[in-house]
Formats: structure tokens, C-alpha cells, sequence
């Protein structure tokens, strides 16, 4: 009987089609930015939305990967929310060539910047400048949301972040091409004039430190705002700006033609072949997922549904056998997968090993395999369903935490690329020894069943039940059964809705959530980033316990 026959199978393919129907209700309704009367407003004025900016600058057809989405969802509801954080990030192509493109969304906030913008910029940054590919800015903003002012402005990672990277990027021959298609006010007027070309949008388009108001109020001069940073002063007078446009399209044209006539630079040289699809059908990673997160299951019959041709060439496949290890392709490029196996194995060296843990032998495996893959070159690929490492006195006396350091020390320094994937649980010290966000994932995205934590909502949920109730009696209370259960379920609904792939999502600790049969997608377009940006330094761990 094949998988796709079985009750269980089905119940299963069912239950993750309804976390897709979510998923795709919630991307229309981002996309949808400021909603439809704004978007109208937009148009009005002759302004393309920034979603169709970028539809008309990229490579039709190309393969595209937004970055963000999610970003400030349920974030903001006292200033009426803050869609996509305000901007949208996409990894794409133009003229054949890979780039990082970022809009501001005016019909979000006039393309305020709150701290999740912020957030999300820096970001898109980041993306180019580890790969070292091109960034394309399309500038619609307002500056900075003044009631927030305090939680943007002042701190490292805040909105002066932007323009020191605009600097070094530049240092590091990044090029970075920008379009001020609207407003471009206060400090945000650096942005696109410390990139290599700066153009502008007749009629539309602005840049200046402080508008008309401001310079009436500050020295007294009476201006309108064309005529303080419009296209025709900044291209005839200030010099500010290299070429102005009568609309959108045309800007956007340029742009294209600057990228048709851009020198090759040298590649990382990551090896890839002719891609090919799985031999077994992608989509029965809907029915072979356990709808219950607590079930076993095989994550091996995952990975040959991901991987080119379902080959998977394993590494120690009958040590340490709650991480699964080896060699495969992903549409063509050569790969190191790092993955938990799920159900239940039987180990030689310490008995029966429960599924989604690492042990002391599945740490030592991975943190070889890691350093093999250094070694050879291959980027890295990290599958999460972890609860965790092994507890318990067997495992300290084991050495448990000196294997678990050498395997996290192993892929924190690792110099190849590497990419997560959350595909279920991510709890606690597992998600660090996987390439959790904390340890620079090139790309990290999560499938809609994943979640992120300290540990599941059950666990989380009873510990913080006994610390209140405890704190309660010693108070003099008395907890009746009834008000323990009353505490426990609203303690556990607070815990559970932060371990949702949204909430992660909104506040950008994954790049992005997405059906499963986009990862193989996103692993190839992170990889085809990441090969413009040869390896400089060779692979040191440093001190290691062995």
C-alpha cells in the first residue's frame, strides 16, 4: 500500500492544507499593503504600488523569494497596525542578474519607518551584503513614525544602521542602485544619495534634509516642496540626483538597462549539476507530516521528497542516528543536510533514543559532518524538528554538553552557507546547534507547522502553572482545582500563540513562512546568492573538548 492510501496519510495531507488555506489568506491580506482605497489613492496620483514596482523591474519568470512578509504582524495595534513592516523585500533577478530589491509601501503609513522597518531594511542589507549581490532601493517614505521615534532612531541596530551600511557596502563594491519614487525626507534622504546612482520621478519624487513646513518654521523662507528637492532641482541645480523620469515604468527601465551592461564578478565556485526533480511526489510531504506534533515519524522519507532524483547519500547512518547526516542535491546544488530524525531509533552504545533528540553520538556525527562539509565546500542545510538535547544524569555523565559545544561550535564557524528550514519543533539548545537565527543562517524559513521556543507550550505552560501557584500560596491564597486549570489554560494560550510561525515571522526571526514545496526553491536561490560571494577565510573551530 503506498502512503498516499492510507487513513493516516490523509488526515495528515488534510490537516497541513488548512494551514496552507491560512497561509495563503494571510499572504493576500499583506499584499493588499494599506488596503484597497489606499492602493487606489496611490494610483491615483500616478504612483505605481511598490508590490507592482517590483513585478515591472524583475526578470518575468524568474524565480523570486520574499523575504519578511509577515514582518509586524499583530505588532502595532495601538497605531493601527503596520502591514509587512512598511516595506517589501524581495531576492530576485534583473537582466539575469541576481539582487536584493526593497520598497517602501506608501500606502502603509505613508512609508513611515517603525522599528520593525527598520528591522526589516537591515535585513534586506544583510542578505546583500554576505552574498554580495546588488541592492536595489524603490523610495516612497515618509521618514521615521515620530510617536516612535525613540524605539528607531538612537540605537545600533536603529535607522542610522541603514547609512553606515550604505557606506561599507559601497567599500566593498556592493553596487546599490536607487529610485526615489516619492517622498524622501530628514535622514532618509542618505540612503539613496550614498548609493552608486541615485535617479528621480518628475512630479512624484523628493529628496531633502527638512520639507517646506520645517524651513518656513526653522529660518523663515517660503518654498513649495518641488521646488526645495524636486527632480528638475536636484538634476539641474543641486546635482543631487543623475536622471529624472516622467514616471514609474520609465525609471524602472533605466534601472534595467543599468544592470544589462554590469561586469561579472568571481563566483564561490559551489558545485552544481543539471537540477532534477525527487523520484517520489513532492506533495506527499502534506500526508507523511503527523498532523500530532508528538508522533514519530521518518524524516528521511521527508529529505528523498526534497532532494534531487531522492537521492541521499548518509553519513554514519548507524551511529548517532537521532541526527540524520549526508550528501544530496538540491535542483543541482550540492548539499550537506544536518536533520532530526523523528522516530524512534535503536542505539547500540545507550538503548532505545526518542525522536527529535540529540544525543552525546548524534552531536559528535553532526559536528564531523559539519566540519567534512567545510572541508569539501558544500553549503550547509539545517531540517529542524528538535525538542532539545538529551537530559537526565546518563547524559551528563555521557559528556552531553561537551558534545553538544563541539557541535555547535563546528557550525558556528562554518564558512560555507548555510540554511535552515523549520519544519516542527525548534526548542530550546536545538534550535542554537541548528542554525537557529542567532548563528547567521543565509536563509531561515519555516514551514506553517513549525514552532519556535525555549521548549512546547505543554512543558512551558506547566513549569510557569508551579512558579505562580507556588507564589500564590506562599502569599496565603488558596488555589482551588478549578482556578489551577483556569490559570494553567491561559498561561498555555498566552505561551502557544507565541510559538506560532507567525509570531516568529512577524518579528523577523525567520525570513519568511512557506509551503514545503518551496523549500527546494528557496534552498537553490539561497545557495545561487550565496555563490557570488567567494569563501576568504579558511575553517577554523578553534578549541574543541573532543
Amino acid at each position: 500500500m503506498s502512503p498516499a492510501q492510507t487513513l493516516e496519510f490523509n488526515k495528515n495531507d488534510d490537516q497541513i492544507k488548512q494551514l496552507l488555506f491560512q497561509l495563503r489568506k494571510k499572504t493576500e491580506t499583506v499584499k493588499l499593503g494599506g488596503g484597497e482605497k489606499r492602493l487606489a489613492a496611490h494610483r491615483a496620483k500616478g504612483k505605481m504600488p511598490a508590490r507592482e514596482r517590483i513585478e515591472y523591474l524583475l526578470d518575468k519568470g524568474a524565480p523570486q523569494v520574499e523575504i519578511g512578509a509577515f514582518a509586524g504582524e499583530g505588532m502595532y495595534p495601538e497605531e493601527g497596525g503596520c502591514p509587512g513592516g512598511g516595506v517589501v523585500v524581495v531576492l530576485g533577478y534583473v537582466r539575469g542578474r541576481q539582487v536584493v530589491v526593497v520598497a517602501n509601501d506608501a500606502t502603509v503609513k505613508a512609508g513611515a519607518w517603525f522599528p520593525i522597518t527598520a528591522k526589516k531594511n537591515l535585513r534586506a542589507q544583510e542578505i546583500s551584503i554576505e552574498n554580495k549581490i546588488p541592492i536595489i532601493y524603490l523610495v516612497d517614505s515618509a521618514g521615521v513614525y515620530l510617536p516612535m521615534q525613540d524605539e528607531i532612531f538612537p540605537d545600533k541596530e536603529h535607522f542610522g544602521r541603514i547609512f553606515r551600511n550604505n557606506a561599507v557596502m559601497s567599500s566593498l563594491g556592493i553596487v546599490q542602485i536607487a529610485a526615489i519614487m516619492g517622498p524622501c525626507v530628514a535622514g532618509g534622504a542618505y540612503l539613496p544619495i550614498m548609493s552608486d546612482e541615485a535617479m528621480i520621478v518628475s512630479g512624484t519624487g523628493s529628496v531633502f534634509l527638512a520639507g517646506s513646513y520645517l524651513v518656513k518654521s526653522a529660518i523663515g523662507e517660503t518654498i513649495d516642496n518641488e521646488a526645495l528637492g524636486g527632480a528638475a532641482m536636484h538634476c539641474e541645480i543641486s546635482g543631487v540626483t543623475d536622471n529624472k523620469f516622467d514616471n514609474d515604468a520609465a525609471c524602472l527601465d533605466h534601472i534595467r538597462a543599468i544592470f544589462d551592461k554590469m561586469g561579472a564578478r568571481p563566483l564561490a565556485g559551489f558545485d552544481r549539476a543539471a537540477p532534477a526533480p525527487p523520484a517520489l511526489p513532492e506533495q506527499e510531504i502534506y500526508g507523511l507530516l503527523p498532523a500530532d506534533r508528538a508522533k514519530p515519524y521518518d524524516m528521511l522519507e521527508l529529505i528523498k521528497r526534497l532532494v534531487d532524483k531522492s537521492e541521499f547519500d548518509q553519513y554514519k547512518p548507524d551511529y548517532g542516528q537521532t541526527l540524520l547526516c549526508g550528501l544530496a542535491r538540491v535542483e543541482g546544488w550540492a548539499v550537506g543536510i544536518v536533520a532530526n530524525q523523528r522516530k524512534i531509533v535503536k542505539s547500540k552504545k545507550t538503548g532505545m533514543q526518542m525522536g527529535g533528540v540529540i544525543y552525546s553520538d548524534s552531536a559528535d556525527k553532526a559536528a564531523r559532518f559539519i566540519m567534512n562539509c567545510n572541508q569539501q565546500r558544500i553549503p550547509l542545510v539545517f531540517l529542524h524538528d528538535v525538542s532539545g538535547f538529551m537530559v537526565g544524569s546518563a547524559s551528563e555523565q555521557g559528556g552531553i554538553i561537551k558534545d553538544g559545544a563541539k557541535l555547535v561550535s563546528a557550525m558556528s564557524n562554518s564558512v560555507v552557507p548555510k540554511f535552515t528550514v523549520i519544519i516542527g519543533n525548534s526548542y530550546g539548545a536545538g534550535n542554537y546547534a541548528l542554525c537557529g537565527k542567532a548563528y547567521d543562517p543565509r536563509l531561515i524559513v519555516a514551514w506553517p507547522t513549525a514552532q519556535l521556543a525555549v521548549m512546547s507550550g505543554a512543558a512551558a505552560a506547566n513549569t510557569l502553572l508551579q512558579i505562580q501557584v507556588a507564589s500564590l500560596k506562599a502569599k496565603g491564597e488558596i488555589i482551588t482545582p478549578e482556578a489551577e486549570k483556569e490559570l494553567l489554560d491561559r498561561i498555555k494560550a498566552r505561551y502557544e500563540e507565541q510559538l506560532s510561525p507567525y509570531y516568529a515571522a512577524a518579528r523577523l526571526w525567520v525570513d519568511a513562512v512557506i509551503d514545503p514545496l518551496e523549500t527546494r526553491k528557496v534552498i537553490s536561490e539561497g545557495i545561487a546568492a550565496a555563490n557570488h560571494a567567494p569563501i576568504e577565510r579558511a575553517y577554523n573551530v578553534g578549541v574543541m573538548q573532543v
